[in-house]
């Protein structure tokens, strides 16, 4: 059997949170995501993939980013029902505990082996839902906008509370290229 060492040396710290989803990334939370609903991408610039899809898609979305001096620990906008986003990886704990205490329905793209540990454990208390996929998610890095950073050292899955129809959701991915127009590689995950 093969040993992962992309996962065991790839960047858990702030540098490796300079990745961005994919368009094909954010196709299969859609499905969940009901139209009459409006959807806070707390860690998004308007070049972002979460942002243009669910804009093209007729979704009502507001967006907040640390370029327009809007921390996601401090800000959070008037009005809004779910959030969806890719948070930075290596603040996942502190997200995930600020998310929960909105008390409303989310989908945060994560890691899948954030899953597991007691800090997460006591965050969660069996209240998350996750949306898998069969396989990675290959993400935008190293300032590429136009095409995705293949083998990708990581799964990735929407850890979601109050969205999904049951506690664990299937899906395919199905991979294309669009590239991220007006991005750049200095607005961290998204």
């Amino acid at each position: 059997m093969a040993f992962n060492v992309g996962y065991l040396t790839s960047n858990r710290t702030s540098k490796g949170d300079e990745v961005y989803t994919p368009f094909y990334a954010v196709e299969p939370i859609l499905e969940f995501l009901p139209k009459n609903k409006k959807i806070w991408c707390p860690f998004d610039e308007e070049w972002s993939a979460f942002f243009q899809l669910l804009t093209e898609r007729g979704f009502n979305v507001v967006r907040s980013s640390l370029n327009e001096r809007k921390d996601f620990f401090k800000y959070e906008p008037k009005n809004w029902d779910i959030l969806v986003s890719n948070p930075p990886f290596s603040k996942k704990d502190e997200v995930l505990k600020r998310t929960f205490s909105f008390s409303k329905p989310f989908a945060l793209l994560l890691p899948v082996h954030s899953i597991q540990s007691r800090q997460r454990f006591e965050i969660f208390q069996n209240q998350i839902q996750l949306l898998v996929f069969d396989k990675r998610i290959n993400y935008h890095a190293d300032g590429n906008m136009q095409d995705t950073k293949k083998g990708n050292p990581f799964g990735s899955a929407y850890f979601c509370r109050n969205l999904l129809p049951t506690k664990l959701e299937m899906r395919k991915l199905i991979e294309y290229q669009r590239p991220l127009i007006g991005g750049d590689e200095n607005g961290g995950n998204q």
